[in-house]
């Protein structure tokens, strides 16, 4: 018996803008009920072909074949019509509609010509949400009251209410936290089992190992392997295609740090807030890496964000150089030499609208304030000089911060904070959905900025990237520190062992 041909082929396809050739002869091909891994660095070319694949952008040149037949996909509405579904994620949902209205958007249900609405467009709605495993989701609800993972299964629900083959998703586990990502995980298991194809992009090796059945691998617009076994293919030769290195080049040297011989930067004394986390006790000294590991929910953001200020301590103290801050204020925690680096950089730190130049020096400004007027010229050379420190892409002050890559945005946030002269550095996630090759970038980044003296206190839901940059490491379990250690006599299963069953035995 002959194999069933692909549900879809990609064939040579090309893809230039002004001065930049995204895609440069890619091929994709994909079976009907695989999950099939779409792998590459910011810059790789994959959001360029899925909004190809999307009908989102015409290719210059090559071939899409689907279900056997050539097609050419003009829009997004066409290849919707043909059964392909894309999921960004940035999700497109309508905050102030509620999720039966957003799941029919643009194609509502009719029944003998007319528009359904109300009860029977709740009631299909519901019906999806039973097919996704979420029946708790009530239809009539507001989209920008759930949750963001509530808020990708509405997406998903979209996608189905279509006759949908093929669901491209793109980083959807981003924002999940590992029961979401488990509960995400068993939705396209069904999916795939009732012969729905999933393209799926992620910068997480270890979700590709979990999930995925085969792999295509792109570098500098070109692919660089395709439908590679994802469960057989070792994570070195992954990464050594992604970013033409070993993995064993990813974490930067780390040197000895002697804790205990300099004065501490950051003290945290008897720190707690009650129901997130109680009777912290940490000090980190110069040029030291500090991480928290933990599940989410053990407290590890809280941590960061009350030693910041930007949640106030019900008892405890924080202190910078021996002196005491006051609880509760940012204004006091930065002028101490306290920076942040959120978790949502997106939301929570960046200036999506404005230039890099203005995103650096926001919290310098006084520096270039004079008399009620602004000295744009010396706001642009300092973060020109501090973007050129950590070789930020591209050389430009002036671009918009929302064009650059996760990696950039993220070296800009740490160029305010390098601008400001800070003393400790809170890193809350800071590589989420940051590629294999930006990672490592950032890895040196914080490693430099470490060896030249800052205190750094780093959170990460990867155990690897906590033990590989941390020197020492503090273990949370619902809230409290149940494991202290030197990350050297760590590894990743002690770890886990650690915060699932809170042991505090050696």
């Amino acid at each position: 018996m002959a194999p069933e041909p692909p549900l879809l082929t990609m064939s040579g396809i090309t893809k230039s803008f002004p001065g930049v050739r995204a895609l440069d002869g890619v091929d994709l091909e994909v079976l009907a009920g695989e999950v099939h891994c779409l792998l590459g660095q910011n810059g790789a070319g994959k959001s360029t072909l899925i909004k190809v694949l999307a009908g989102a952008h015409q290719p210059d040149e090559g071939e899409i074949t689907w279900r056997g037949g050539t097609v050419a996909l003009k829009s997004p509405i066409a290849a919707m019509r043909l059964g392909i579904a894309t999921i960004y994620q940035e999700l497109d949902l309508v905050e102030h509609l509620s999720v039966a209205e957003n799941v029919f958007l643009g194609h509502e249900p009719t029944t003998a010509g007319f528009v359904v609405r109300g009860r029977e467009a709740r009631a299909a709605a519901t019906g999806l949400l039973k097919r996704l495993g979420h029946p708790e989701i009530d239809a009539g609800r507001l989209v920008g009251t759930l949750s963001a993972a509530q808020q990708q299964i509405v997406s998903m629900a979209r996608a189905l209410s279509h006759d949908v083959r093929l669901i491209v998703m793109d980083e959807p586990s981003a924002a999940l936290d590992p029961d979401e990502v488990n509960n995400l995980f068993r939705i396209v298991g069904s999916l795939t089992a009732s012969g729905v194809a999933v393209v799926y992009i992620s910068h997480r090796l270890e979700e590709i190992r979990r999930i995925g059945d085969r792999v295509t691998v792109l570098k500098d617009g070109r692919a660089v392997a395709v439908g590679l076994p994802a469960k057989d293919t070792p994570t070195r030769d992954v990464v050594a295609l992604m970013t033409g290195r070993n993995v064993e080049y990813v974490f930067p040297e780390r040197p000895i740090v002697d804790s205990g011989i300099a004065e501490p930067v950051l003290k945290v004394q008897g720190l707690g807030r009650e129901g997130e986390f109680e009777a912290l006790d940490l000090v980190i000294a110069p040029g030291e890496i500090v991480g928290l590991a933990g599940l989410v929910g053990s407290g590890r953001s809280e941590i960061l964000e009350t030693i910041f200020g930007a949640r106030k301590a019900d008892k405890g103290q924080v202190y910078v150089d021996g002196r005491a801050l006051r609880p509760g204020s940012v204004r006091a925690a930065v002028r101490a030499g306290i920076g942040l680096a959120p978790e949502e950089r997106k939301a929570q730190a960046l200036l999506m609208l404005e230039s890099v130049t203005r995103n650096v020096s926001v919290s310098s400004m006084s520096r270039f304030s004079h008399g009620g007027w602004v000295d744009r010229g010396a706001e642009r050379k300092a973060a020109l000089a501090a973007t050129r420190e950590l070789s930020l892409r591209p050389d430009n002050p002036d671009a918009r911060i929302r064009t650059l890559s996760g990696g950039n945005q993220q070296k800009a946030v740490l160029a305010r904070w390098l601008l400001r002269g800070c003393r400790v550095l809170l890193l809350d996630e800071p590589t989420r959905g940051v590629d294999v090759g930006a990672r490592a970038e950032l890895y040196a980044v914080i490693r430099r900025l470490a060896d030249e003296g800052l205190a750094v206190l780093l959170v990460s839901s990867e155990v690897p990237e906590v033990l590989g940059l941390a020197d020492r490491v503090l273990v949370l379990r619902e809230g409290r520190v149940v494991h202290t250690a030197d990350a050297r006599e760590l590894d990743e299963h002690r770890v886990l062992d650690l915060v699932m069953e809170g042991s505090t035995t050696p």
